[in-house]
């Protein structure tokens, strides 16, 4: 069955390091009439990976799928997974858009501050990405028996904002929301429809009071991604602040359950004492609560049945722990640090206290950012954008502390022998937010 954890990585490509696996002059280049459709692009920064996507198909082998958010063109590059956990760049699909970079000095590696700009559906067979230059989303339909045949369906559709950032599918992928980060700062949402594409669902459009520009300045005062709740009945984006002067938060818009349209209003969360730059938001399997990362503190436990049950735990020595995962075969999430380069375990309890397994040091300038799990053959594999080195580090989890680092695709050198626009800078690691 086709199973999708999903990564929104944003990733600067720059000196590549790391080995390969397989020949990549293989590499499918199928680039279609999306091409046509893009106009000229601005001044921006040069080339960014900006998603990463693992999916388990039917059959062997399994599959990642990145977007490159190129400003000039917006691809979509499909990498199988073999059952060790080694990577192999197979195919590029344009994604009908172009790529946009958020502004940050120094610039990092994080380009559009967010997690979820690449998002799959298990039930629906569906693929979804952010166009940021474009202000659009794209929908394709995934092969579950072979994932990297994904077929665009309908046209990129209007976010009805500026600068999408992060996606979210309900639990059965009908339904598809987008949040906007620019100057026009919203949620919006559609139908999935397998002919037609998205649809806009009527009175889903919400405004975010932002105050941003496009592309956004950030990390501090931007938006960070977006997530249904357990049963589908909460759309929840989280706010990252400006401190001191403000703390992170979560927007809270009811979900009528029929229609899919949204509450009015939000409600705000404040997050709790200790936090504010509120991040990703993972979902703790079996209770209404997420874990989301805060590089102002290392994350935060947010219950939302029993918010005084809320917590902030400090990850000492940590620097901007941003991109976060759950792993189901050793129960343990996966929190990624682009300062330092480490990984952090944590492990989450039935009473929602949190305490930490152990830590990885992948390279302080290995620019570790977003990150997913994915299930192969009863063994659970992490994969972890490692920015500023250009590559995809894979890591073996063969139990609760017992991850290892056991391989790395060098994705900038595959694209550039299949002529994918990738363009190079000089490796940075961000400062924290």
């Amino acid at each position: 069955m086709l199973r999708s954890p999903i990564i929104a990585v944003t990733a600067v490509l720059a000196m590549s390091i790391a080995a390969s696996a397989g020949p990549f002059q293989g590499l499918e280049r199928i680039i279609q009439l999306a091409e046509s459709r893009l106009d000229a692009a601005g001044a921006i920064y040069c080339a960014f990976l900006a998603g990463l996507n693992t999916i388990v198909s039917e059959t062997e082998p399994v599959y990642v799928l990145v977007i490159t958010n190129e400003p000039t063109e917006n691809i979509v590059m499909a990498a199988s997974i073999g059952k060790d956990g080694s990577l192999n760049l197979e195919k590029a699909v344009a994604a009908g858009g172009r790529g946009l970079h958020g502004i940050a000095t120094p610039a990092g590696a994080d380009g559009l501050f967010s997690q979820s700009s690449i998002q799959a559906s298990a039930e629906g067979q569906v693929l979804a990405t952010v166009n940021a230059g474009s202000n659009t989303v794209s929908l394709f339909s995934i092969n579950p028996k072979l994932p990297t045949d994904i077929k665009s369906i309908g046209d990129p559709v209007c976010s009805e904002g500026e600068f999408p950032m992060s996606l979210a599918f309900n639990s059965n992928g009908t339904r598809l929301c987008v949040l906007n980060g620019g100057a026009v700062a919203s949620v919006n949402c559609f139908s999935v429809d397998k002919t037609l594409g998205l649809v806009s669902i009527p009175n889903t459009l919400r405004t975010l009071p932002l105050n941003q520009t496009t592309p956004p300045t950030g990390p501090p005062g931007t938006a960070s991604q977006l997530t249904f709740n357990h049963d589908d009945s909460k759309l929840i984006a989280s706010i990252k602040g400006v401190p001191p002067a403000s703390t992170g938060f979560l927007a809270v818009w009811d979900v009528q359950p029929a229609s899919g349209v949204l509450s009015p209003t939000a409600a705000h969360i404040a997050t709790v004492p200790g936090g504010s730059l509120t991040f990703s938001l993972t979902p703790i399997p079996g209770k209404n609560a997420f874990v989301s990362t805060d590089p102002g503190v290392g994350f935060t436990v947010f219950d939302l049945d029993d918010f005084a049950r809320s917590a902030a735990v400090p990850i000492a020595g940590q620097s901007a722990t941003c991109w976060s995962s759950f792993s189901p075969g050793t129960g343990s999430f996966f929190l990624s640090d682009v300062g330092t380069g480490t990984v952090t375990e944590v492990r989450v309890d039935d009473d929602l206290q949190a305490s930490i397994v152990k830590q990885y040091p992948l390279g302080a300038n290995a620019g570790t950012i977003d990150n997913d799990v994915a299930t192969i053959n009863g063994k659970d594999f992490l994969f972890v954008m490692a920015a500023t080195a250009a590559s995809v580090d894979v890591l073996t989890l063969d139990g609760p502390g017992e991850a290892r680092k056991t391989f790395s695709l060098d994705i900038a050198s595959a694209a550039r022998r299949a002529n994918i626009p990738i363009g190079e800078r000089e490796a940075r690691v961000p400062r924290t937010p």
